[in-house]
């Protein structure tokens, strides 16, 4: 019988695997809350001066956290109040988002 030589993957190399999927997510959803969100919720997701004269939301407070994924999809896609909507992202640079919005809790 042939033996057949497989590709040795160690517990480090599975873990490495692991974990570097939520970082891929939040670093895309960090790039793109700079880009897109930062002016209104601030760098830290506080609220800039601006943000906070139109009513924009503090992401660390525990009103935010709560919220679902879903509602923070939803609110991401279709907007809300003053908030634009931007249904051109794609369902994983939203997904990025939330991850990264989930990150700023107090």
């Amino acid at each position: 019988m042939k033996k057949i030589s497989l590709p040795v993957f160690t517990f480090a190399t599975a873990l490495a695997v692991v974990l570097s999927l939520p970082l891929s997510a939040h670093a895309q959803g960090a790039d793109l809350f700079k880009a897109k969100c930062a002016a209104c919720h601030g760098a830290d997701g506080t609220g800039s001066a601006m943000g906070k004269k139109m009513g924009a939301h503090d992401f660390t407070t525990a009103d935010v956290q709560k919220m679902s994924d879903a509602e923070l999809t939803d609110v991401i896609t279709n907007g809300k109040n003053k908030m634009p909507k931007y249904p051109t992202l794609k369902p994983e640079e939203v997904k990025g988002l939330v991850t990264y919005i989930r990150s700023l809790k107090k």
